[in-house]
C-alpha cells in the first residue's frame, strides 16, 4: 500500500495519507498535554483522543466564563459603561471564536 493513496468519504473530496499525517502533526502542536509533557512519538489515535478531551475542556471553560459574565452583568446597571465594556468584550470574543472555527 502506498502512503500517497487517497481516501474518499461519502463521495466528498479526497484526502491523502500525507495530508492526514500533516493534520495530526498540526493537532499535536496545539495540544498542551502532548506538546508540553510527552517526549517522543504519540500515536494518531492518542492525538485524536487528546484533541477531543481538550475541546471538551475548552467548552467547560467557556461555559464557566459565560456563567461568570452573566453573574457579573446581573450585578451592574444595564446602561453603565461597565456593562457596555462587557458586551463589547463578549461580542469580540464571539467573533474571534467564529474566526478560529472557520479555519
Amino acid at each position: 500500500m502506498s502512503s500517497r493513496r487517497s481516501r474518499q468519504s461519502s463521495g466528498a473530496s479526497r484526502i491523502t495519507d500525507d495530508q492526514i499525517i500533516e493534520l495530526v502533526s498540526k493537532l499535536r502542536q496545539l495540544l498542551p498535554e502532548i506538546r508540553d509533557r510527552r517526549p517522543g512519538k504519540v500515536s494518531a489515535s492518542k492525538v485524536l483522543q487528546e484533541t477531543c478531551n481538550y475541546i471538551r475542556s475548552l467548552h467547560r471553560e467557556v461555559d464557566d466564563l459565560s456563567e461568570r459574565l452573566s453573574q457579573l452583568l446581573s450585578t451592574i446597571d444595564e446602561d453603565s459603561p461597565e456593562a457596555a465594556i462587557i458586551r463589547s468584550f463578549v461580542g469580540e470574543l464571539g467573533s474571534s471564536v467564529l474566526h478560529v472555527c472557520s479555519r
